[in-house]
């Protein structure tokens, strides 16, 4: 007698062998499609075409929200430091992934401190003038890092740029004392010409005396 289980289990396996086979509506056939709409390419500009990258980190965005009394996410990506080429300004900008939403953006002045945020060496925290959202605030950023590498990397090179804009703004102030000194100086001279000038022509009084006296002596002598 037959045995009845093997038609059955054959009959598994070629269903089986039949799921596996690709449909005829999953077979690629090699046609390209057209797309109906053709888009063009835009050249996208970020603004910081005409800057140097000084710094550039991953790394999430915090900011201090005083009315809520908490910290806000503001978002992940890159964070940079960005010098102009004409004017040698240096500022930090950081865009979110994949919207490029800027989430910061302010100058780097010589007053800039940035301090490690409650002992956590991948994080860290300071003030600034904001203008990421379109108009200028005072802001209190939080910045945490992968690593405690590039956290220090970006503690170093934010000191780094202080300190030379502090020995910038101290001599730009050396040399404005010297010229206002010198104006000050180039001012005192002139007046002493002029009062040395109005000393000489003080003794021209005298001189209309003598035609006085010259024309009273010679209508004297016509009489």
């Amino acid at each position: 007698m037959a045995s009845t289980t093997e038609p059955t289990a054959l009959k598994r396996e070629e269903e089986e062998e039949d799921d596996s086979k690709p449909s005829a509506e999953d077979e690629d056939t090699g046609a390209q499609i057209a797309p109906i709409v053709k888009l063009q390419e835009v050249a996208v500009t970020t603004g910081e075409e005409n800057e140097d990258v000084l710094l550039d980190l991953k790394a999430k965005l915090y900011r201090f929200d005083k009315e809520a009394n908490q910290w806000k996410e503001r978002g992940v990506g890159m964070v940079k430091l960005l010098k102009h080429k004409e004017t040698s300004k240096i500022r930090l900008v950081m865009r979110q992934n994949k919207t490029l939403k800027i989430c910061a953006n302010h100058l780097v002045q010589p007053t800039m401190s940035v301090q490690e945020h409650q002992g956590n060496d991948k994080s860290c925290v300071w003030h600034a003038a904001d203008f990421s959202d379109g108009e200028l605030k005072q802001e209190t950023f939080c910045i945490r890092f992968p690593s405690v590498e590039n956290c220090k990397s970006f503690k170093d090179k934010i000191e780094e740029i202080t300190e030379s804009l502090s020995k910038v703004s101290v001599e730009s102030a050396e040399e404005a004392d010297a010229a206002a000194n010198l104006i000050e100086k180039l001012s005192v001279e002139e007046k002493g010409k002029e009062v040395k000038t109005e000393t000489k022509e003080e003794p021209a009084p005298k001189e209309e005396k003598k035609d006085e006296t010259e024309k009273d002596e010679k209508s004297g002598d016509d009489k």
